[in-house]
């Protein structure tokens, strides 16, 4: 996914309200941006940390500023969750996913379970499959973790999955690591132990894993490999 503008340079300051980020830009003007990350972030944001903003110019917005990355001293860290749907997406559309080929329908946001949505439903004519998105940001101990919050949301995405695997259907958890620090990718089980069970839970039960490392960079974000993952 290439940005369709040049993001503006900045340093962190500080992250308050979850939702709002103060940023130094480089002509020393300080400004205020949507943090477009509901988590805790853990791992991600440091004190006058480079960073990258995307501008709006739509009247509508209380802010100009979206912040998109930081960098940590050793590499970009994507924090955009809003991002990921749209980044794994366009890489099952160039074939990029190769456990992913071979359907010819991708719709997204569709409307399935107990009222809710999947982020991608890929079909072809001998079956559906229920790929659901989540973006990582946190390293620990120099392993990627997810959640980096407690997450019922994402423990009833996990129950969702695995009533589809009993359908007859495939389900897939894809993880959209947004950095490149790590090593290997585990559920956070000291942060939400609960969404670690449901996801022992979920694989013994035929629900795919899919943990894939990003490359970010100021001009785009592209899928690089995949990585291992150790429940």
């Amino acid at each position: 996914m290439e940005f369709s503008q040049t993001l503006v340079k900045g340093y962190f300051i500080k992250r308050y309200k979850r939702f709002l980020t103060d940023i130094k830009l480089e002509n020393g003007k300080v400004v205020t941006a949507h943090c477009p990350n509901s988590g805790s972030m853990r791992s991600c944001l440091g004190t006058y940390w480079p960073t990258r903003l995307s501008t709006s110019d739509n009247p509508q917005r209380k802010l100009k500023y979206t912040l998109e990355m930081l960098y940590n001293g050793k590499t970009w860290i994507g924090v955009n969750t809003y991002l990921a749907n749209q980044i794994v997406a366009e890489a099952i559309s160039k074939a990029e996913i190769k456990e992913l080929i071979g359907y010819t329908n991708l719709t997204r946001e569709v409307k399935y379970g107990q009222n809710s949505r999947i982020d991608i439903l890929l079909e072809n004519e001998e079956e559906k499959c229920y790929v659901e998105v989540k973006n990582v940001t946190l390293v620990e101990a120099g392993n990627y973790l997810f959640p980096d919050a407690p997450t019922q949301r994402g423990q009833k995405h996990l129950h969702e999955l695995m009533q589809m695997k009993k359908q007859g259907h495939r389900a897939v958890m894809f993880y959209l690591i947004q950095r490149q620090d790590g090593k290997i990718f585990a559920p956070a089980s000291h942060i939400d132990p609960e969404y670690s069970k449901l996801l022992k839970q979920a694989y013994k039960q035929g629900v795919e894993i899919l943990p894939y490392r990003t490359k970010v960079s100021p001009e785009k974000i592209t899928l690089a490999n995949r990585i291992e993952f150790k429940l």
